[in-house]
């Protein structure tokens, strides 16, 4: 499984209508309203590279209302658990 994590820039009024239309496409597993220099945050699960592109640049750039998009694919996860042993300073 390949994850990208999507910066989505939209025009203000629509940000509501954009998120849902995102939500709603093949791919897409979650979409965050967010504070800060970016409207959107959607995380896109999918098989392949292709898809990745498929889904970003044939289908959510298109969403009427998308301004701007950054894609970041993730080569690593590190799960709640894993932060927390490494980040532990080993007091009990």
């Amino acid at each position: 499984m390949i994850t990208a994590i999507v910066f989505v820039n939209a025009e203000v009024s629509k940000i509501p209508e954009v998120a849902a239309a995102i939500a709603d496409l093949e791919g897409v597993s979650e979409v965050y309203s967010v504070t800060g220099q970016i409207d959107l945050i959607v995380m896109v699960r999918v098989r392949t590279h292709e898809e990745i592109a498929l889904v970003v640049a044939d289908h959510l750039n298109k969403v009427p209302g998308v301004t701007a998009t950054e894609t970041h694919i993730a080569f690593r996860s590190h799960s709640r658990h894993d932060l927390e042993a490494a980040f532990s300073l080993g007091l009990d």
